[in-house]
């Protein structure tokens, strides 16, 4: 790979989003909040008629989106801002745009502005991200 500023990221597509990997996140992540788990729940919050994923589960898909375009790459830097839900039964895309390339001895450091869409609603995290690529 050539890495230049300015090239988008192949897409990452993703879903539709599982509510019993919810139950699995909410395991792994000790949270025990109900608007992950209970559709009643989230009606009572009024939030809608849909569970709402973890948000570190939305950056996982994030960070699969950033690996997918670099595989042999290591994830240095991340910010990022939650800027929407991911519910039940979304789709999900991942984009970037190369922003920063920097050649170096033992390989290449690459930045990105990177956001995660719903499909039909917009996005849900947005943020950069830096990685560094072996030669």
């Amino acid at each position: 790979m050539n890495p230049k500023v300015g090239d988008a990221l192949e897409p990452f597509r993703f879903g539709p989003i599982n509510p019993q990997a919810m139950v699995v996140w909410s395991e792994i992540l000790k949270d025990p909040n109900p608007i992950h788990l209970d559709v009643e729940a989230v009606k009572a919050m009024g939030l809608g008629i849909r569970r709402i994923n973890q948000g570190p589960a939305n950056l996982a898909y994030l960070v699969n989106g950033v690996l997918q375009s670099f595989p042999r790459a290591r994830i240095e830097k991340i910010v990022n801002r939650f800027v929407g839900n991911v519910l039940e039964d979304d789709l999900i895309v991942v984009s970037g745009i190369m922003t920063e390339v920097e050649v170096l001895a033992d390989g290449q450091r690459v930045a990105c502005d990177m956001v995660l869409a719903v499909e039909g609603r917009g996005p849900a995290v947005s943020g950069t991200v830096q990685v560094f690529i072996p030669c």
